[in-house]
């Protein structure tokens, strides 16, 4: 090796382990800088200076569904709003001019419900409130928290037109409803029907599916016995094969049986349906158990699938078939009610219940009857409308019945405060007095409750203004259909682009099987139903319903100067009315619309 040979230098690394120098703090310190980052970004106003820089290209609009102005913001919210965020600055970021316009969901029954409450903290009554001071209180409520709401929305990071927002409760958003909705009186797709609805008696209002929740909920569960009025008419074939030969006096103190978890229904009763391909039979118990009501020697008549369940809920040890019982016999038979001819019933249900054949029946629970109030739900109104079944009107706005109903009168279904009422007790009291109650028990099962006061509801039947869906239309507007449904499902398939596909599907089946609409809500604090109905006039009848262009004009001119309020304000009929139409002869509707209109 040459001794002139240069020694290799180890290179000095300490230069390259440090980080390099910079601007940046050694902490991000967030909860300081956000809202200085936030601040500056208003400053500026950086969402009008990209609309700015973004002019002429493609337009992007996300059009928020509206939160609702009532509360602070939970988890819920944030993800919402992130991710839609997340889908503006993205589609900014692939040269778009991408738009977010926010706004709030201003009225209905939340609201009006938070108001009730600050009420009742102070010993007041609602009722007693004059209703334009109660709606402006709304009105104030929900404008507090939308300016709260906004900060928090604000301060999540969220770019938008926060200072020009939408809200329902605007004058002018509020005169576009009611003028959407003069539309339905102009066109002749608005009526007054009577139909049992989701109500809530805490509530005293009609509420609409997205405002229904299910929770688990322990109901009464009764089986029901009703006595057979014509069996002497009908002949049975007994399955015994020394006596295979038809005989009149099988059903001769026999019993229908239904089962049901709303014993409360039981007076408003006006058929039992069955299902005729569904197999029943007439069953004899033989042996029951000490603790049973039902007496050996009794017969039934009941579903031959569900017939061990039933004799088991009933105590019953042994029995055995006596005949299968046809459909054509099943048919033919009349029923007596329950409370047919009992003490202090004054003749209220001395009525004859018919049989009715009906596609609902299942034998996948109960007895293979179904009781059927055509006011306490939708598959009886149905079998009511499709029968001619006569429609009750026993139960009130508060869930109780009315007063002058013969043993019931007055007694709450559910109470004020959400709670179960004496009703269902003392119709299962009297159906064990009068003889009709075969067994009974409780069942824990999930149950249909409001969303605001977490009480449960019921079906009830009452006056509400429906819009018919399928009622063709000489509007004019046929070019995707002549019914609303029609049309709203060719726009579904026609006029939409879905992603994912999926979403399509849900909404599709909705609007494919929905009944007709519900309008009407008895509330306050809302837009107003904007029509008028003359004196002594019937919902059939033709004039039943104002419908005049210049009335129309008049009132969306109101509520765009003056905001929906008055409409509630006195004199407000006489101002609209005078000098087309005789104002006393008509009178104003005061339901407010489905906030979902």
């Amino acid at each position: 090796m040459s001794s002139d040979t240069s020694e290799t230098v180890a290179p000095d690394y300490r230069d390259t382990v440090f980080l390099p120098e910079t601007s940046f703090p050694m902490r991000a310190g967030l909860p300081q800088r956000e809202p200085e980052w936030l601040a500056r970004w208003e400053r500026i106003g950086v969402y009008d200076r990209l609309r700015e820089t973004a002019a002429g290209r493609a337009p992007f609009v996300l059009h928020d569904g509206p939160p609702y102005a009532n509360g602070h913001l939970h988890i819920g919210h944030a993800l919402n709003k992130v991710l839609k965020d997340m889908v503006v600055r993205s589609q900014q970021m692939m040269g778009r001019d991408a738009r977010y316009v926010p706004g709030w969901d201003c009225h209905g029954l939340p609201i009006e419900w938070k108001i009730e409450e600050q009420y009742r903290a102070k010993g007041l009554n609602k009722d007693d409130v004059d209703i334009v001071d109660f709606r402006q209180e709304c009105r104030r409520f929900a404008e507090g928290w939308i300016d709260v709401q906004r900060e928090e929305f604000k301060r999540l990071g969220v770019t938008g037109a926060w200072d020009r927002p939408y809200l329902t409760m605007d004058y002018h958003a509020e005169a576009v409803i009611a003028g959407e909705f003069m539309k339905f009186v102009m066109n002749g797709s608005l009526y007054q029907g009577s139909k049992p609805v989701m109500w809530s008696p805490v509530e005293k209002t009609a509420l609409a599916e997205a405002e229904v929740e299910y929770h688990d909920h322990t109901s009464h569960q009764v089986w029901v016995r009703f006595a057979i009025l014509n069996a002497a008419e009908f002949n049975v074939v007994e399955v015994d094969g020394l006596r295979s030969h038809s005989i009149a006096t099988t059903l001769d103190g026999a019993t229908v049986v239904i089962w049901t978890t709303t014993p409360w229904t039981i007076p408003q009763n006006r058929a039992v349906a069955f299902n005729p391909a569904i197999e029943y039979g007439l069953y004899e118990v033989q042996e029951v158990n000490e603790n049973s009501s039902i007496k050996a020697g009794e017969r039934v008549i009941l579903a031959a699938k569900l017939a061990d369940g039933v004799l088991k809920s009933g105590r019953v040890e042994k029995y055995v078939l006596v005949a299968p019982v046809p459909a054509g016999v099943l048919q033919s038979l009349v029923l007596a009610h329950p409370f047919r001819s009992i003490e202090a019933g004054a003749g209220e249900w001395d009525y004859d219940v018919p049989m009715l054949p009906g596609d609902h029946v299942t034998d996948d629970a109960g007895t293979g009857f179904v009781h059927t109030a055509p006011s306490h739900g939708d598959d009886d109104y149905q079998m009511g409308v499709k029968f001619g079944l006569p429609m009750t009107y026993n139960v009130e706005a508060d869930g109780s019945y009315r007063t002058d109903l013969p043993l019931f009168g007055g007694q709450h279904i559910i109470l004020p405060d959400g709670k179960e009422g004496p009703a269902n007790v003392s119709v299962i009291k009297q159906l064990a007095y009068s003889g009709a109650l075969f067994a009974k028990g409780k069942l824990k099962h999930s149950y249909p409750h409001s969303w605001r006061s977490k009480a449960p509801v019921i079906y009830r039947n009452t006056p509400q203004w429906f819009v018919a869906i399928d009622k063709p239309l000489d509007d004019g507007m046929t070019t995707y259909g002549e019914t609303i449904r029609k049309r709203a499902l060719n726009s579904i398939n026609q006029l939409v682009t879905w992603t994912p596909a999926t979403g399509r599907n849900r909404l599709h089946s909705m609007i494919e099987a929905r009944p007709d609409w519900v309008l009407s809500r008895q509330r306050a604090w809302g837009v107003p139903l904007t029509c008028f109905v003359k004196k002594g006039a019937k919902p059939t009848d033709p004039d039943f319903l104002l419908r005049n262009a210049e009335v129309n004009a008049r009132i969306f001119a109101a509520f765009e100067a003056e905001s929906a309020d008055v409409w509630f304000v006195q004199g407000f009929k006489e101002r609209v009315l005078d000098g087309i139409v005789d104002p006393s002869d008509y009178l104003k509707v005061e339901d407010v619309l489905d906030v979902w209109f």
